[in-house]
């Protein structure tokens, strides 16, 4: 009756709008309101100046472990 094109090509646009919505979710590229965890921005500085070379890495190791536990 339809000739394969289930209500003139609907299955087909439900196809599309399901990938579209399964690829939005898996490639946000920001953070998810409510999240449990955050980005710290004191913590991107600090990677920043390690891998700068402003400081070594014991110092980074130390001011990262402060900066996680605290």
């Amino acid at each position: 009756m339809y000739e394969g094109y289930h209500f003139l090509g609907m299955h087909l646009i439900w196809w599309f709008v399901w990938s579209f919505m399964l690829m939005w979710l898996f490639m946000m590229p920001y953070a998810i309101p409510g999240q449990r965890w955050q980005r710290s921005p004191a913590l991107d500085v600090l990677q920043k100046r390690f891998a700068s070379g402003e400081i070594s890495v014991d110092e980074y190791q130390e001011r990262k472990k402060v900066l996680l536990i605290g």
